[in-house]
């Protein structure tokens, strides 16, 4: 029997990356596009087990990186803002937003069904990708914070709580 809980707090340093994006005000506001070194980290809290430990987090630590790694040097835009639209042709993924059409090379840029490019959405979609992984399902964790931010004092979270 477990014998109490425990938060495990997943602080890493390579737990990050470099991306651009720009922020949605309205549908004829934006910023202009540039860049952030987006940081993440991830409070896992789980029932302490008769033998001392509550899971390998190493499993945690190994699958945020990877997540993190697949944003790396990425435009990141979001597919679920009813401010743009975005189309594939001529080589490009063409993005329009008001009387802006934007070209960017497939390479560059990582769609993300989100409705902004903010912390807040960024949060909450690591936060789903994580829980959408088999190996982070079968653990028995009851709750998990992960937090994004997108430079030194401005952080966002998202929680998940088991039923």
């Amino acid at each position: 029997m477990p014998s109490h809980n425990t938060t495990i707090e997943i602080s890493k340093e390579y737990l990050h990356f470099a991306a651009a994006h720009f922020t949605l005000f309205s549908a004829s506001e934006r910023e202009n596009l540039h860049g952030h070194n987006f940081h993440v980290t991830l409070d896992a809290n789980a029932p302490v087990q008769d033998d001392g430990l509550t899971f390998d987090y190493n499993i945690l630590k190994k699958t945020l990186k990877a997540m993190c790694d697949e944003l790396d040097e990425q435009v990141l835009m979001p597919t679920e803002s009813p401010y743009l639209n975005i189309e594939e042709a001529d080589g490009y993924t063409w993005v329009t937003f008001a009387n802006e059409r934007i070209p960017f090379l497939g390479r560059d840029l990582t769609l993300l069904p989100v409705r902004n490019v903010t912390v807040e959405e960024l949060a909450q979609y690591l936060l789903d990708r994580l829980l959408a992984q088999p190996n982070i399902a079968a653990l028995d964790i009851n709750h998990l914070m992960l937090r994004c931010s997108s430079g030194e004092g401005q952080w966002a979270s998202a929680t998940w709580q088991a039923a």
